[in-house]
Parts: C-alpha cells; sequence; structure tokens
C-alpha cells in the first residue's frame, strides 16, 4: 500500500512540512529509515537521527522545530507517539479488509453470517454458527456447533474454537488459540485410576477481548469460563475450567491459571506466573513475572516471589539473601570468639 504525506496528514489531522506529494510505502525506526519509509519521532533522545534519516516522512510533535537542515518530509502533530499508533491501526485495518469465501471451505446449512464476511479456505462453520457483521475467518479455522461470534471479530488461521463458545464484538483471536477445550477434570477410583468428569460448559470472551498466540482456554465443568469485555492475552497462557477475568486485566506470555479461580478487573500479571485454582485474587493487582500465587489477595496488593510475597517485603528480604554469605560468615566469627 502507497500513502502520500498529504493522505497520511489527512488521517492524523497533521500538517505537512515538505512535499505533500513524496509517497511512503513501509514503516521503519528513525534510526533506520531509508527512502519510501515512513517514520516518527517522539523520544527526544533520537532527535539526532531526524537529521541523517534517510526516511521519506517522519512524523513529529507540532513543538518541534529542526535546528538543522533535514532532507525528509515532516508531518507535525499533537503526539508523534499517538498518532503513530494510530496509523499502524488505520494500516492493519486497511492490510485485514478482506472479504469473500474462499474455496474449499465447509459451511454447514445452518450456520449464517452477516455482511462483509471474509471466510479463509479450508476454514470450518459447524451447524448454527452464528457470525455477526464484519468477521474475518483467516484459512484452516474451525469452528464448532453452536458459536457464536459477534461484529467485527478476526480470528487468525488455525485457530479452534469449540462447540458452544461465545465471542462478543470487537475481539482478536489469533493463530493457534483453542477456545472451549475440555477442562482437566478427573476423578480417581479406588484403584487409582483417572474417570474423565465430562466437561458440559462453554468458554465466553465478551467485547474487546484480544487472544494472544497458542494460548488455551479450556471450557467450564458446568457453567461458563469467562473473559469480561477489555482482557487482554499474550502468547501461550493457560486458562483452566470456570476461571473469571475480570474487565481490563492484562496478562502476559505463560502465565498459567488453575480451575475456577477468579481474578478482578485491571490487574497487571507478569509472564510465567503460575496461580493455583478455587481463589479469589481482587482488583487493581499487581504480580510480577514468575510469581507463584496460592492465597486470596486484596485489592492493589502487589506481589512478587514463589511463593508470592508483598512487593516491598520481597526486595528487603532479597537485600538479605543476597548478603546471607556474608552474614553467615560474621556469625560464625562470632562464634568462635565465644
Amino acid at each position: 500500500m502507497i500513502f502520500t504525506a498529504g493522505q497520511i496528514a489527512g488521517i492524523l489531522e497533521g500538517e505537512v512540512h515538505g512535499n505533500p506529494d513524496i509517497a511512503v510505502h513501509k514503516l521503519a525506526k528513525i534510526e533506520e529509515g531509508e527512502e519510501g519509509s515512513l517514520t516518527f519521532l517522539a523520544n527526544p533522545k533520537y532527535t539526532s537521527f531526524i537529521y541523517k534519516t534517510k526516511a521519506s516522512i517522519t512524523i513529529v510533535n507540532r513543538s518541534f522545530i529542526p535546528e538543522h537542515h533535514i532532507d525528509t518530509t515532516l508531518i507535525k502533530v499533537e503526539d508523534a507517539y499517538k498518532s503513530f499508533s494510530k496509523l499502524l491501526e488505520y494500516y492493519n485495518q486497511v492490510k485485514n479488509n478482506k472479504v469473500g469465501i474462499e474455496e474449499p471451505v465447509f459451511k454447514s446449512e445452518t450456520a449464517t453470517y452477516g455482511t462483509d464476511l471474509y471466510l479463509g479456505a479450508f476454514s470450518y462453520l459447524g451447524n448454527n454458527v452464528k457470525l455477526g457483521d464484519n468477521v474475518k475467518i483467516y484459512p484452516n479455522v474451525y469452528i464448532g456447533d453452536n458459536v457464536l461470534i459477534g461484529d467485527n471479530v478476526t480470528v487468525f488461521a488455525g485457530a479452534k474454537i469449540y462447540s458452544e463458545t461465545i465471542i462478543g464484538n470487537n475481539c482478536v483471536v489469533h493463530s493457534g488459540v483453542v477456545l472451549g477445550a475440555d477442562g482437566f477434570g478427573f476423578t480417581p477410583n479406588e484403584q487409582g485410576e483417572f474417570a474423565k468428569v465430562p466437561q458440559t460448559g462453554n468458554v465466553i470472551l465478551e467485547d474487546n477481548v484480544d487472544v494472544g498466540a497458542g494460548t488455551t482456554i479450556d471450557r467450564a465443568t458446568l457453567g461458563s469460563t469467562i473473559l469480561r469485555k477489555g482482557v487482554k492475552l499474550d502468547n501461550q497462557i493457560q486458562i483452566a475450567h470456570n476461571v473469571e477475568i475480570g474487565e481490563h486485566t492484562v496478562i502476559a506470555a505463560q502465565t498459567g491459571i488453575a480451575g475456577s479461580t477468579k481474578i478482578g478487573k485491571h490487574c497487571l500479571i507478569g509472564g510465567q506466573v503460575g496461580i493455583v485454582g478455587h481463589i479469589i485474587i481482587g482488583d487493581y493487582v499487581k504480580i510480577q513475572a514468575q510469581s507463584g500465587i496460592g492465597r486470596n489477595i486484596k485489592d492493589k496488593e502487589v506481589l512478587q516471589g514463589s511463593p508470592a510475597l508483598n512487593y516491598g517485603d520481597f526486595n528487603k528480604s532479597y537485600v538479605h539473601f543476597k548478603n546471607l554469605p556474608k552474614i553467615i560468615s560474621r556469625i560464625d566469627t562470632l562464634e568462635k570468639k565465644d
């Protein structure tokens, strides 16, 4: 896709300083800019690069005044970083604006869909599937029976959406995601063998949920596994049966959440965090990477460690832990003097 400086300024409500007809077809970092590329300057420590960048167009703040000669065409905006992000979003919308049904696909006769559908090759729509408007289903996606998907949803290649799953509006499901696989439910008998407990519930994603590549969200044993509106999941996360995650909570990669745990809203959970089942985590909680959570957590707690401690207590304890060999040596010396 090719855009001129004038077109970009129109999208961003910016002002062109230079050639409005100069065109770009790719994006670049300011220090790596070359002819035909678009970049931006938001962080002052990168200012020196604007005087030597080869990028054809650079987005800058309105307050920027060049101190030396520049070759790049400027687009001045209120906030260069936000404007560049807006442009990236626009670029993705244009790039991903696929429409139509490729062949071969399988669509059940009872499956229905709205306007502007994209259905990629080798995708599968089961019985009673209902898709809203502007839904994009990329190739090799499986959508099981009785799945409901709202408007403006994108499901990338290779995702598997099991039966009865419900997906709200404006959601993104990335490649390799599995929604609605059986929860890990088994019960032992007297011989120590494990019999499967049927998993008869479903998965619900409310509006504006993003699910990263390779993430798995298990269906509930009874009822629903629920991600509330605005939840954002990184890649390779495991969410077990009957878990509930509150609004606008963000979870980083390789985190595992065991069954029936309830997580509040606006929480920030780092990578490789392990959370046991059947506990309640409050709102606005922050959990540092690689922490292990084995108890109920109150609102606004900040935690680190395994098992996790209060963040401040962990840092104080770690200072002593680092000095432990010296402390032991001092104790040994004192004991010898006695």
